[in-house]
């Protein structure tokens, strides 16, 4: 995993996201940070418990967790990490990222995983948005990781879906949900929440965040 913090001021509010696959920091540049320090993680090659660049608990009076779509996953997976935060949010994911029923279907995401250098080199991310403009505004900034890191990335997340047995236990508190999603179904997505979480339905497509000016609206929302 990787670290950035697109804010640090020493703010008392904290939010930390954990994006989702084969993006880096450079498409969420836009968002306001606000008075909060924001630290953004990206690159699930590795899932560590091992996060140097978390800040001790004491240091902010406020702490928020947002994960997106396979960030969702990983930020369950460390969510010893983050049970003393005040609110813990997912956006387009659910703990079980390849599932039938609960997240991906295995067939598509596996046509995904054997075809990533070519979906990452098209189709992919017009999936991710909703819109041509979306898509445009996402191309005047878009992710610079390498394709091969990327590629890896997806092989190396599979590898520890695998591998991974829990059963769901209350973690995130809160949960949004895009209408148009077509990278995680969106009835899947309802399938998995309705049972573990409030959500809420937004237009959008699998990339919401153009719908936000600024990171405390997201931590905010109802």
């Amino acid at each position: 995993m990787h670290y950035h913090w697109l804010n640090k001021q020493n703010n008392s509010r904290l939010i930390v996201f954990l994006t989702g696959w084969s993006f880096d920091f450079y498409p969420f540049e836009f968002l306001d940070c606000g008075k909060s320090d924001v630290l953004f993680v990206y690159d699930y090659n590795t899932i560590s418990g091992n996060a140097p660049e978390l800040p001790n608990s004491g240091e902010y009076s406020e702490k928020f967790l947002i994960t997106w779509s396979m960030g969702v996953f990983a930020g369950y997976i460390l969510k010893d990490l983050f049970k003393d935060f005040d609110r813990k949010i997912a956006v387009n994911g659910t703990p079980f990222p390849v599932h039938d029923t609960l997240g991906i279907p295995q067939k598509p995401f596996l046509l995904t995983l054997r075809h990533a250098k070519t979906g990452l080199e098209g189709k992919f991310y017009r999936n991710v948005f909703n819109t041509d403009e979306e898509f445009e505004k996402y191309s005047i900034n878009p992710v610079r990781r390498s394709i091969e890191n990327r590629e890896d990335e997806l092989k190396s997340l599979y590898d520890r879906i695998k591998t991974e047995n829990f059963e769901y236990k209350k973690f995130y508190d809160f949960t949004l949900i895009s209408c148009s999603d077509k990278i995680i179904p969106t009835k899947n997505q309802i399938n998995f929440w309705q049972d573990n979480a409030p959500y809420k339905l937004v237009e959008s497509g699998h990339f919401p965040f153009y719908n936000f000016k600024g990171w405390n609206e997201i931590v905010e929302i109802q």
